[in-house]
Order: structure tokens, then C-alpha cells, then sequence
């Protein structure tokens, strides 16, 4: 049974509640004082983006820099070394590499008691590193001092969703420059009205009925080698993760609505053998086990990020 519009304003209002402590401290080999910085602390959205948090940090951490000169843009992050994509939202880093286990949904949609198999402790805050020297070229791009090529990077991902739901990307394009500016606007600043009163024009278009669900799947190393993987194991850098993009239609041949578990069946049947049941591994978004049952449409709607994008993480159980 199709969610009501009450159901999915509340899914999408908790999704945007979610947030995680960071504690940020500056890399020993960027820091001019014996003893380490005094920590940078925050409770950051999780559907924002750490880049965002240069500009303060920057700030913060100055009197501590070894080069006064470096500039806000020029730092990058680290968590147990392993860089971390600024273009990605920090409740997909969080998801990927913290080492947290998933929060499960009891029957009624609310977070259950922990399962004898995730028992270790929450790591919270996340402890992160920023470095402003040695920058990772081979797997990071530099950021700007603009901010462009943070925004660039958000647009493009909001049109290639955009193109995955329609077919063509013509709603995002036609948005006027006020509808262009306010949607980064509301990112920026995490406003989910303002965000709405955009999204909700690419997500209902008149006169057009949506084909696909964006969606990405991020495979860990564990997970088995598919013949798409063409990187080999010695020469992948530390924290390689994989990407599975397909195409995820609204219904399946049938009739039936969508599902995560038909969704993974059919994309990675060798992870997800069941439809019905994790049995190998479960999918995490926003920190959460999705259920196999859940419908895909629905989620696309009140739980994908502000980039369109439902990015789910694979975790492999056992």
C-alpha cells in the first residue's frame, strides 16, 4: 500500500534531523605546537557536506598551522587515513567507513533494540583529521576558494538524477536562476522548507510520470569482486569502495511495486540472493537498515539526499 503524503513528510522530516558529532583535530604534520590542537567540536547534519566546514575550521585552527598562509580551501580530511571525498555527504562518509553499525527498524518503523551482533560501541564523535599539506591529487580534486567546484558537483548529480527519473533532465534545466540559487541556498544552509518548495519540482512534474529511482550502491571490499571491478587489490588506494549504478525502474515487469530487496535481486543477485531476506548483507541509508520490503518510489521521494540520490551502503553481515 502506497505511503500517504503525511508518511513520507515525516520520513523525509527525520532524514533531515539526522546529524553526527565530529571531533576535528589538525594533522600533527600541519600543527607548529608540541602538543596536538585543542579539537575542533560540531554536530553536523548528515546530509551536508564537510567542505562546508572549512571557512570556521580554517578559523579555528589557524593560530596552530605551521603555514599561516594556506588557505581554507587547500585542507582536506582524513579518517585512519583514508582521504575522504568532500563531494560525498558526511552521513554516506559516516555510513561507509566509520565502522558503526546500522541502526534496525522494529515492525512499527522505529529504531529496535540492538541484536546480539552489533554490539560494539557507537563511534561518537567521529574523530576525523584536516590536513593542509600533502594533498591526495591521485584521488581527491582540489576544492576552490569560490566554492564552484562543490556547487558544480552538486548540480551535476541533482541533473543526472534529474535525467535517471524523467528521461531528460529538462525540469532542473528550465529551474529559473532564483530556483537554482535557492536549492544550493537550502543545502547550504540545511532549510528544509526551501528545499521542498524546489525539489517538489523535479520530483512532480507536471504532465510527466517518473521511470527510474536514482540510486547508488557502494560495495566494500569485503563484498565479492564483480567483473566490473577492474582495480587490482595491491594497487587500490586504502578506503577503495565500489559504485553499482543501474537503472531501477518505478514498478517490476509485473505490476508490483519496486522494492530495495527486488532492486538488489536484480543489480547484484550474487550479494542479494533473496528478495525477501538479508542473507549475506544489508542495505544502510542514513545510518539505518532499509527492509527489503520497503517500496523504492517511496523512498526516492522522502529519503534520498539533497543530490536526488538514494546512496546506499552495503554492509555484508557475518
Amino acid at each position: 500500500m502506497p505511503a500517504s503524503a503525511s508518511r513520507l513528510a515525516d520520513l523525509q522530516k527525520r532524514v533531515w534531523t539526522g546529524s553526527i558529532p565530529l571531533e576535528i583535530r589538525l594533522a600533527a604534520s600541519d600543527c607548529r605546537t608540541y602538543d596536538e590542537s585543542e579539537p575542533y567540536l560540531v554536530q553536523c547534519p548528515r546530509l551536508s557536506y564537510l567542505a562546508f566546514l572549512l571557512p570556521r575550521l580554517h578559523a579555528f585552527l589557524s593560530p596552530s598551522l605551521i603555514n599561516p598562509d594556506v588557505q581554507p580551501h587547500d585542507a582536506w580530511f582524513s579518517f585512519e587515513d583514508v582521504p575522504l571525498k568532500w563531494h560525498y555527504p558526511l552521513g554516506l562518509l559516516y555510513d561507509l567507513f566509520s565502522g558503526a553499525d546500522p541502526v534496525t527498524l522494529d515492525g512499527s518503523g522505529e529504531a529496535g533494540p540492538i541484536s546480539p551482533g552489533n554490539t560494539r560501541a557507537s563511534p561518537l564523535p567521529w574523530r576525523l583529521e584536516v590536513h593542509y599539506t600533502d594533498y591526495p591529487d591521485d584521488q581527491l580534486i582540489r576544492l576552490d576558494a569560490d566554492g564552484r567546484a562543490l556547487l558544480d558537483s552538486y548540480i551535476n548529480a541533482v541533473k543526472e538524477a534529474d535525467y535517471i527519473r524523467n528521461g531528460t533532465a529538462r525540469m532542473v534545466m528550465s529551474l529559473g536562476k532564483d530556483d537554482s540559487d535557492n536549492l544550493w541556498r537550502a543545502v547550504q544552509h540545511h532549510d528544509l522548507a526551501l528545499f521542498n518548495s524546489i525539489n517538489n519540482k523535479l520530483l512532480y512534474p507536471p504532465g510527466m510520470e517518473l521511470r527510474h529511482v536514482p540510486m547508488k550502491i557502494y560495495l566494500p571490499n569485503s563484498a565479492n569482486p564483480t567483473a566490473s571491478d577492474t582495480i587490482n587489490e595491491e594497487t587500490r588506494a586504502a578506503g577503495h569502495i565500489r559504485v553499482v549504478q543501474s537503472l531501477v525502474p518505478l514498478q517490476l515487469p509485473s505490476k508490483q511495486p519496486q522494492t530495495m530487496g527486488t532492486a538488489l535481486n536484480s543489480i547484484l543477485p550474487a550479494i542479494f540472493p533473496s528478495r525477501r531476506n538479508p542473507l549475506l548483507a544489508q542495505p544502510v541509508l542514513h545510518g539505518t537498515v532499509v527492509p527489503l520490503a520497503a517500496n523504492v518510489e517511496e523512498l526516492g521521494k522522502a529519503a534520498a539526499y539533497p543530490d536526488g540520490f538514494l546512496h546506499v551502503a552495503v554492509v555484508m553481515l557475518g
